[in-house]
């Protein structure tokens, strides 16, 4: 899930590099220690991991795929199981020779058609479920950037950007907006009840 919100953290790193740039006049002052106007720059952030410590969806969405890892692998150990089991059948009928050569061709065709449909159904859930959290992890996504447009009406910032250690080297708590978000995200977006 954290690959999605790395990308997206990426791209927010270069607006504000880009943003900083302009943020500073030549001489090097901030313009924030300029006089305010009706243009005034103001920029906020929210801790990316805090979002995903506290907000309720997100908790939902790891229960969720942690139920769905559970199911995959279930699914996967019970396939393994009975191709193990048709495999030690015919090694135990080979062993005692009750087999006969077309016997242990179908014998081996048999379990080459196990291997390969258990290959196609991993692939086929692994999809389904890189498929769901992509979806997943966009609506909580969208979510967050509604709230973020609804607070700011009263707030206006010019941007808010979200902080991932590494890709900052400075904050100013002062402009922390995460306990605001995260109270209104968990009031707003409700998870489901299941």
């Amino acid at each position: 899930m954290n690959k999605g919100f790395i990308v997206w953290n990426v791209l927010l790193t270069a607006a504000l590099l880009f943003l900083g740039i302009r943020y500073y006049s030549g001489t090097g002052t901030p313009r924030s220690a300029q006089p305010s106007g009706p243009n005034t720059f103001k920029m906020a952030y929210f801790e990316m991991d805090s979002i995903e410590a506290n907000f309720e969806l997100v908790k939902e969405l790891k229960e969720e795929l942690a139920k769905k890892e559970q199911a995959i692998e279930q699914e996967m150990q019970k396939m393994a199981s009975h191709a193990q089991q048709r495999y030690n059948y015919y090694q135990q009928q080979a062993s005692t020779g009750l087999m006969n050569e077309s016997q242990r061709e179908a014998a081996e065709r048999e379990l080459r058609n196990l291997e390969e449909q258990m290959k196609n159904r991993k692939q086929a859930l692994d999809a389904e479920y890189g498929d769901f959290v992509m979806r997943r992890q966009n609506e909580i996504k969208s979510k967050i950037e509604a709230y973020l447009q609804e607070y700011n009406k009263s707030h206006s910032y010019s941007y808010i950007v979200s902080y991932e250690q590494g890709l900052f080297y400075y904050k100013d708590s002062v402009n922390n907006i995460t306990p605001d978000l995260i109270k209104g995200l968990n009031k707003k977006f409700k998870p489901s009840t299941k």
